[in-house]
């Protein structure tokens, strides 16, 4: 039997498809500008489908190299699956924010300053991303009307990194960072899940080639390999994450760093192009880029939690930040003020901060005895 369907009805149908992808298109372009007018760099998309990488998560996890971060292996595969962490997840909306604040020439080894990882100097970036990336999704529901959105800053089980690098922002350096041409890794990273079928950015290139500096300058050899990283070893993990007492064997690899480590991306040539952020929030604040040991081991505990008000430290706790600047100190050129100043909290109520303050004291022999 001859058809009477209408020569013309595919064309008719394909029409509204060709006006949607448009109109998509020209939202997405919006919701970009509308970032970066919010003090975002760089704004990309990508697909919630993370079903790729859900394996090597997994392997990282069995490996342990997660090591105290229970929260990790509690949320298990949750990370690589967003719309189970946020039902009707269709694309994730990856911001940056760029937060250098300083010409970061070189490593800051040795000698009695306290060396205190650059993001962490001014103040608490999950405050400042949250605030943007809610001002974007209220700029998006004033366009398009309501819809379905989560916002994340580091604060959930998110693939962060593999969803910027799906979203077009960089690509993931053989030290388990973002890279992007143009910023290094200076930046901050923060996602939207949301329900809009936004078309997706196309991913970026790795451009690490066969550089491998930032593992060769690891302190204490965390990054195992390219793309490799033991967690239980990094000193950013050692001094923040880690609430016991950090292993004997890598306290004099962790030199003077007391919160952080900016080792791997000091030596990355990318970071050559980084460039210093505008953003007044992430300014040093209490002196951090240029305290010594001994003067932040004097604070009191009201000390602590005043100077550092809306700061990332604080969350450390003081007990902590004490056991971080006594193997600082531990690593310090021995001298008269520091032994004098190490043995000001040799009875400290902690046993935590004891044993660190003792273990300090013992590389001071010569004069602590």
């Amino acid at each position: 039997m001859k058809s009477t369907r209408p020569a013309t009805a595919p064309a008719a149908s394909a029409s509204p498809r060709r006006e949607v992808a448009a109109a998509s298109a020209s939202l997405s372009s919006r919701i970009k500008g509308w970032g970066r007018e919010l003090g975002f760099q760089a704004v990309g998309i990508a697909d919630a489908d993370l079903s790729a990488a859900e394996p090597r998560l997994l392997e990282w996890l069995a490996q342990g190299w997660h090591g105290e971060m229970e929260y990790m292996a509690r949320h298990g595969a949750l990370r690589a699956r967003p719309a189970e962490l946020k039902p009707g997840t269709l694309r994730v909306i990856s911001c940056r924010m760029d937060y250098l604040n300083d010409s970061a020439q070189g490593i800051e080894e040795g000698g009695e300053k306290a060396n205190i990882a650059r993001y962490a100097r001014g103040r608490d970036y999950h405050k400042v991303l949250r605030d943007r990336l809610q001002k974007l999704c209220d700029r998006i529901a004033a366009e398009c009307g309501p819809f379905g959105y989560r916002v994340f800053t580091d604060s959930a089980p998110v693939m962060e990194v593999e969803l910027a690098a799906r979203a077009g922002l960089g690509w993931r350096g053989k030290h388990t960072l973002l890279l992007n041409r143009d910023a290094g890794s200076w930046f901050f990273l923060g996602e939207i899940y949301c329900d809009i079928p936004l078309p997706v950015d196309a991913p970026e290139k790795d451009h690490c080639g066969t550089c491998e500096r930032c593992i060769d300058i690891c302190p204490t050899q965390a990054i195992r390999g390219p793309y490799q990283l033991d967690a239980r070893r990094c000193i950013s993990y050692l001094t923040i994450e880690h609430k016991s007492a950090i292993p004997e064997a890598l306290r004099p690899l962790i030199g003077n760093r007391v919160y952080g480590c900016d080792d791997c991306q000091l030596v990355c040539p990318w970071n050559r192009f980084a460039q210093l952020s505008p953003e007044k929030d992430f300014q040093v604040r209490n002196g951090l880029d240029r305290a010594t040991l001994v003067e932040l081991f004097a604070w009191t505990e009201e000390e602590f939690d005043t100077r550092l008000q809306g700061s990332p430290i604080r969350r450390i706790g003081y007990e902590r930040w004490l056991r971080n600047l006594a193997v600082g100190l531990g690593n310090a050129p021995t001298s008269l003020h520091v032994v004098a100043a190490l043995r000001s909290r040799v009875d400290h109520p902690s046993a935590l901060v004891r044993e660190h303050v003792h273990w300090a004291l013992s590389r001071h022999a010569s004069l602590a005895a």
